[in-house]
C-alpha cells in the first residue's frame, strides 16, 4: 500500500462484500445501498491510485469483472429476499446484467484488437513519418483509457434502478435503470467499431519498418547510442543525451523498450525504440560506424552481432564496484573509462580486457558541475548526502542506508556550528530489500522533523517574501515547462506520437533556459539553512552538487562525479573494512574522509567544509580528479569525439579489407594475399588519418 488512505481503502472495499451479502439475506435495502456504495468508491480510489493489491486480486481470480458480478448478484439475491423474484422488473434485471455481462467480450476484444492493431513495430522521435506515412488520430482518450473500468461501471444506472425499485416499488425506475445500463452498454462497443476500420489506423507494420529504413538510408546515422534497461534505468540513458546531443558525427539512438522512451529525457536526437529482435537485425545500419552501449544486458547481442560497426562499452558511471569491471565487457571492441583509474581497474581486476583495448575519454556529462569557491560567506554551509542503492544482493558494503545512514543524518543535523543536509537517495532505493525501504523512511523522517525545529530556531531567519515569490516562479515556470514538454506522453497513442513527435529546436531551446531558471528559483523558494530530502528527477543531481559545499556518499559513480567539483567529501565503509584497506580496494576514497558505521569521522569533513586550512586533502582531490577523470584538456567531449572519429576509421578500414577480400575471391585470386586486405586497409586509415 502506498498510504494509510490506500489501506483504509482497501479494507472498506473488502468488508463491503461481506456486508452486502448480510444486507441481501437479511434484507435491509439501506445497508445494502450503503455497502454498495461504498465498494464502488473504494475499489475506483484504488484503481486511480494503482494500488498494487487490485494486481494481486486479479491474480487470485477475484478481478474487476468478478467484484462487479458478484455485487450484481447479491443485488438479485437482495430482490429474492425482498419476494420480488415473481415480478417482471425481477427477469427485467436478470436479463439486463447477462447481457450486460455478454458485453464484455465484445468491448474487451474491440479495446484491444485497436490497442494492437494501433501500436508501431517501432515508436520515434524526432524521425519524420509525416511526408511518408499517413497516421490517423487515434481514438479518443475517453474511449480507450481505462476502458474495462468504464464499462464496467455503466451498470451503475440498473444498480441505481432496481434500488429505487426495491425501496419505492416504482416499476419505472427499475425499467429505466436496467435500460439506461444496457443502451450505454451497447453505444460504447458500437462507439468502438469504427476505429477498426483501415483508415483509422496506422499502416500495416511492414510498412512502416520499410519507411523507417528509407528514412535511415538517408540520415545517414554514424554513431548509435544503444541501449536496454528498464524503465528505472532510463537515467543511464539520459545521462547521454546532451554529449549525444553535442558530438561531431550524425547521432542516433536505439531503445529496446518502450518503458524506457516514455521516461527518456527530451532531446534533439533522432530516437528508434525498436522492441523485436528481428525488426532491429533487418533495419539498415550500414552506415553506422560506432556503436556505444551505455549497460551491459543480454538484449546487446542483437547490434553486437552487427561487423560493419565498432562496438563500445561507455558506461552509465566511473565507480569502483564491480560492475564497473565486468568480464562482459570482453564482447566490445573498445571500452572507454574517463581517466586512468578505469584502465588501471580492469588490470587489477584481470577479467581479460586488453589494455589496448581501453581508451580513456575523460566524462563529458560533468560539464555542468561547477568547481569549489570555498566555503559561502552568506550561508551555512550544505552537506549533501546521497548514498547509492542497496545492489543485487546483500553485501554490507554497498550502501550505508542500511547500518550508517540515520547516524550520518542524526551527527549532520545536529552539527555546531551548523549544517543544512541536503538528502537525496538513489531513485532504486528500497526496490529490492525491504529494510533498506525502511531505513529511506527514517531518514526522511528525522530529516523532515529536523527541518521543523531549525524552522522554529531564532537563530535562523527566513525571508517570506522571497521565498513566495520564488515559489511563484516555481509554479510559472512548471506550467510553461509542460507546455513546452518533449517527453513521451504515457497517455498518448505511440502511433500519434511516433508522427508527431519531432522537436521543435526555438522550444527545445526555451525549455533548457527555463530548467536553468527553474533550479535556480528552487534554492530560492526555502531557506538556505532548511534541511531538504530531494527525490526524482528534478533538481538533478549535479545540481545539488552545485548547491552543496561538501558530500557524503558510497562507492558509486556519484563520488567519482562529486570529485570533479573539488569540494571535500567522505565515503562510508560500510563493511567495516578499515580505512587502510578501504582505500587500497576503492580507489575513489583515496582523497576521502573515510567513516565508519557510527559515522565517526565526520568532524574531519565539517571542519574541511567550514574552513580551507583544516582541508588537509585538497592536493589528494586535485591529483584524485585527474587520475579518474583525465586531464582538463582536451576537454572531455573534445576527447569523446576523437576517440569516434578514430574508431570510426577502423571500422571503415576493416570494411574496406572486407570488400577487396571479396572482389579478390570473386576473381580468383590467392586468398593469402588480396589486394587490399589488411594491408589496404591500414593504407585507407594512413590515407584519412594524413588527410
Amino acid at each position: 500500500m502506498g498510504s494509510a488512505a490506500e489501506l483504509a481503502a482497501a479494507v472498506l472495499m473488502m468488508l463491503g462484500y461481506p456486508c452486502l451479502m448480510l444486507a441481501a439475506l437479511v434484507p435491509s435495502i439501506p445497508a445494502f445501498a450503503a455497502a454498495a456504495a461504498v465498494t464502488y468508491l473504494a475499489d475506483l480510489y484504488l484503481h486511480r491510485k494503482g494500488t498494487y493489491l487490485l494486481s494481486l486480486l486479479s491474480r487470485l481470480r477475484v478481478g474487476l469483472p468478478i467484484r462487479f458480478l458478484v455485487r450484481e448478484l447479491l443485488l438479485i439475491l437482495l430482490l429474492a429476499r425482498l419476494e420480488l423474484s415473481d415480478e417482471p422488473v425481477f427477469y427485467a434485471a436478470i436479463a439486463c446484467f447477462a447481457l450486460f455481462f455478454g458485453l464484455q467480450a465484445p468491448h474487451g476484444a474491440l479495446v484491444t484488437l485497436i490497442g494492437k492493431r494501433r501500436q508501431m513495430p517501432v515508436v520515434t522521435r524526432n524521425v519524420d513519418l509525416v511526408s511518408r506515412l499517413t497516421v490517423p488520430d487515434a481514438p479518443p482518450r475517453r474511449l480507450m483509457t481505462r476502458a474495462a473500468l468504464k464499462m464496467l461501471h455503466l451498470d451503475l444506472a440498473a444498480v441505481v434502478g432496481l434500488l429505487v425499485y426495491a425501496a419505492t416499488g416504482s416499476d419505472a425506475a427499475g425499467y429505466a435503470g436496467t435500460a439506461v445500463t444496457v443502451v450505454l452498454g451497447l453505444l460504447y462497443v458500437a462507439a468502438l467499431v469504427p476505429y477498426l476500420r483501415a483508415r483509422r489506423l496506422p499502416p500495416r507494420p511492414d510498412k512502416v519498418l520499410a519507411v523507417v529504413s528509407t528514412w535511415l538510408r538517408e540520415y545517414r546515422p554514424e554513431t548509435v547510442l544503444y541501449f536496454s534497461g528498464s524503465k528505472d534505468s532510463a537515467y543511464q540513458v539520459n545521462m547521454w543525451l546532451e554529449t549525444m546531443e553535442q558530438i561531431d558525427s550524425r547521432p542516433l539512438i536505439i531503445l529496446r523498450e518502450r518503458a524506457v522512451l516514455e521516461r527518456m529525457a527530451p532531446t534533439t536526437v533522432p530516437v528508434i525504440c525498436v522492441p523485436g529482435g528481428v525488426h532491429l537485425m533487418n533495419m539498415d545500419l550500414s552506415t553506422v560506424r560506432v556503436a556505444l552501449y551505455a549497460a551491459n544486458v543480454g538484449k546487446n547481442i542483437h547490434l553486437l552481432r552487427v561487423p560493419t560497426m565498432k562496438h563500445v562499452f561507455i558506461g552509465h558511471g566511473d565507480s569502483d564496484k564491480l560492475a564497473s569491471v565486468n568480464p562482459f565487457s570482453k564482447a566490445y571492441d573498445e571500452v572507454w573509462t574517463a581517466g586512468r583509474a578505469g584502465r588501471d581497474r580492469y588490470a587489477i581486476a584481470d577479467v581479460g580486457i586488453r589494455d589496448e583495448d581501453i581508451v580513456e575519454v575523460g566524462r563529458p556529462q560533468l560539464a555542468p558541475i561547477e568547481t569549489w569557491s570555498g566555503a559561502p560567506g552568506d550561508r551555512i554551509p550544505t552537506i549533501l548526502y546521497a548514498p547509492t542503492w542497496e545492489g543485487w544482493d546483500d553485501n554490507p558494503g554497498n550502501t550505508s542506508i542500511l547500518l550508517a545512514g540515520e547516524n550520518i543524518v542524526k551527527k549532520l543535523v545536529a552539527a555546531e556550528p551548523p549544517v543544512r543536509v541536503l538528502y537525496k537517495p538513489h531513485p532504486f532505493t528500497g526496490t529490492r530489500s525491504a529494510k533498506a525501504g525502511a531505513a529511506h523512511r527514517r531518514i526522511t523522517a528525522l530529516i523532515k522533523k529536523a527541518a521543523e525545529q531549525r524552522a522554529a530556531d531564532p537563530r535562523f531567519t527566513a525571508d517570506p517574501a522571497g521565498q513566495a515569490k520564488a515559489a511563484a516562479e516555481l509554479t510559472r515556470l512548471k506550467a510553461r515547462l509542460e507546455e513546452l514538454s518533449l517527453s513521451f506522453d504515457e497517455k498518448a497513442d505511440e502511433a500519434v506520437t511516433s508522427r508527431d513527435g519531432i522537436v521543435d529546436m526555438r522550444k527545445h531551446e526555451e525549455a533548457a533556459r527555463l530548467r536553468a531558471e527553474w533550479n535556480a528559483a528552487y534554492w530560492r523558494s526555502f531557506p538556505s539553512f532548511e534541511h531538504r530530502v530531494i527525490t526524482g528527477a528534478e533538481p538533478r543531481l549535479y545540481d545539488c552538487f552545485n548547491a552543496s559545499e561538501g558530500m557524503v556518499s558510497d562507492i558509486s559513480s556519484v563520488v567519482s562525479d562529486f570529485i570533479a567539483s573539488g569540494k571535500p567529501y567522505a565515503v562510508t565503509d560500510s563493511a567495516e573494512l578499515g580505512a587502510e584497506e578501504f582505500r587500497r580496494q576503492n580507489t575513489a576514497v583515496r582523497a576521502a574522509v573515510i567513516l565508519d558505521n557510527t559515522a565517526e569521522g565526520l568532524d574531519r569533513l565539517l571542519d574541511a567544509v567550514r574552513d580551507p586550512a583544516a582541508d588537509t586533502l585538497a592536493e589528494d582531490r586535485r591529483a584524485l580528479k585527474q587520475y579518474l577523470l583525465g586531464p582538463d584538456e582536451p576537454t572531455s567531449l573534445q576527447q569523446f569525439d576523437t576517440a569516434i572519429a578514430d574508431l570510426a576509421l577502423k571500422a571503415e578500414a576493416r570494411n574496406v579489407g572486407q570488400e577487396s577480400r571479396i572482389a579478390a575471391a570473386a576473381e580468383g585470386a590467392p586468398e593469402s594475399a588480396p589486394e587490399g586486405g589488411t594491408e589496404g586497409g591500414a593504407a585507407l586509415a594512413n590515407e584519412v588519418t594524413a588527410g
